[in-house]
């Protein structure tokens, strides 16, 4: 059993717990502190458990060149990168003018724990810094070999036993072809005891419901309001519409993964009443004959009697009652035979 831990405050995470719905406003908030108002409560409108944002302290992220760089795209809010990434930056101010806010909606959105984007998985200084911090942690795995990820669960296990690590590939718009879900199963066995999760840049729901069939605990997925606006992450974004599509089908796939223990199920039982086969005589059996398999047929029976697959137990035991042709045998007229047809009983 995975291991399950206290991700927000009364929210588990693993296990047979529900999986965990990020919604990821990232910098979808065209650096607009009302927009981002709106896409809080966009998250919790369309039933996600958390909305998340991303800060950086630029210098400390980007040398100087790389903020230099000059930066064309039709996407571009200034003519560098730096620019670009500078309008797109709140401040901590802000950030603690949008909590307040969260706050009045939804209190679980005060989260206790740090995200590792996948560009800083491979930084370890940073990954042992944050984990030792002792938050709980949630670490994304694009651009990683998983050579890299066994380097990454060791190194923040070794200070931080609550962090799950999510499947993950760096591209906008993300193809089909390229997701790789197998690798959550390749995680299950590497890392069986944390939780395992998916994040997702492609397009539409489907993928990311597929990976919570699969075992992910955890689902990380870019929100917009509007896949038309001016930004790189908006076309792989979820808009509200999705968002809520997204949060209802996992949870139907969440109802629908069961226990593992196949049995028969109580609303099996009007269809087994039905159509549910018997060992039928093929002739007229006297009583005390030894029965053989020449004398035994399957069929709809009514009454329902010994079900098919104990036909061959049957053989050598001999009856205690006449049988006619092509009547049930019932468990009661078999020397021997006391098996029951059970179902599970909630």
């Amino acid at each position: 059993m995975p291991l399950k831990f206290e991700l927000c405050p009364g929210r588990m995470i693993g296990g047979s717990n529900p999986c965990f719905i990020i919604a990821e406003i990232g910098q979808n908030h065209q650096g607009d502190i009302e927009i981002a108002k709106k896409m809080i409560k966009m998250a919790k409108d369309c039933g996600a458990d958390c909305a998340k944002f991303q800060k950086s302290e630029l210098e400390y992220k980007f040398n100087k060149r790389a903020l230099e760089r000059p930066y064309t795209s039709k996407q571009s809010w200034g003519k560098t990168y730096g620019e670009h990434k500078r309008h797109l930056e709140f401040s901590h101010v802000q950030y603690l003018e949008l909590q307040n806010y969260a706050k009045e909606f939804l209190h679980e959105l005060d989260v206790p724990f740090f995200k590792v984007g996948s560009g800083d998985t491979n930084n370890f200084p940073y990954l042992e810094k944050t984990a030792k911090k002792g938050r709980p942690m949630v670490v994304s795995s694009g651009m990683q070999s998983m050579e890299t990820m066994r380097r990454v669960y060791q190194t923040v296990k070794k200070h931080n036993q609550n962090f799950c690590i999510l499947q993950c590939t760096s591209a906008y718009p993300l193809e089909a072809e390229d997701v790789n879900l197998r690798v959550i199963a390749e995680y299950q066995k590497e890392f069986p005891d944390i939780p395992i999760g998916y994040s997702g840049h492609e397009s539409g729901v489907h993928i990311s419901v597929a990976a919570v069939a699969l075992g992910a605990k955890v689902i990380e997925r870019h929100v917009t309001l509007d896949k038309s606006w001016k930004g790189s992450d908006h076309e792989a974004s979820l808009e509200p519409s999705e968002l809520t599509e997204l949060v209802k089908a996992i949870r139907l796939v969440e109802r629908s993964l069961g226990t593992g223990i196949k049995q028969m199920l109580p609303c099996e039982k009007p269809c087994h009443d039905k159509l549910g086969k018997s060992v039928v005589a093929k002739v007229a059996i006297p009583k005390g004959t030894v029965l053989s398999m020449d004398m035994l047929g399957v069929k709809v029976g009514e009454p329902k009697g010994i079900p098919p697959e104990d036909i061959f137990h049957l053989v050598g035991k001999s009856v205690t009652e006449d049988v006619e042709e092509d009547e049930s045998i019932t468990p009661d007229v078999v020397d021997g035979y006391g098996k029951k047809i059970k179902c599970r009983v909630e």
